[in-house]
């Protein structure tokens, strides 16, 4: 897949997806010069590990011919200053299995899904990942 990223100016750059047309704008953090208006790179990256793991969980799901199922979550970032980068990101998941697919092995099938998504072991082996995971149930 390629990307098109353009400066436009105030430490603000606009990232095009080719293959859709989508696109999005990313800002300096303010805590580094920039306004902070909408995401930042490492803001992107927070949410990428967040979103990697909420899609392979999905697919692992229906690979496995399990339901669908209902997930949120958030993720939180931390920096550092010496070298600046991203020091860990905390990804919390909240997700909601038909009582007939929730069993302790499942639960743990998605967090090792989870936890070895690509953006997962994509990242700096320094980078903190803390996984937490919320599993409720309900009737189908």
């Amino acid at each position: 897949m390629k990307y098109q990223i353009n400066y436009e100016n105030n430490l603000r750059c606009s990232l095009t997806h080719e293959g859709s047309g989508n696109e999005l704008k990313t800002d300096a953090p303010k805590d580094n010069n920039g306004k902070g208006e909408t995401f930042s790179p490492t803001d992107l990256t927070a949410v990428s590990l967040a979103s990697c793991m909420l899609t392979v969980i999905a697919i692992y799901l229906k690979k496995n011919g399990y339901s669908e199922p209902r997930v949120s979550g958030s993720a939180e970032k931390k920096m550092s200053n010496s070298p600046r980068r991203i020091q860990s990101i905390e990804v919390n998941l909240l997700i909601e299995l038909n009582e007939t697919d929730s069993s302790e092995e499942m639960k743990s099938a998605i967090r090792n899904v989870a936890k070895t998504c690509p953006v997962a072991l994509s990242l700096h082996p320094e980078t903190s990942q803390i996984l937490t995971i919320e599993f409720k149930t309900y009737s189908a």
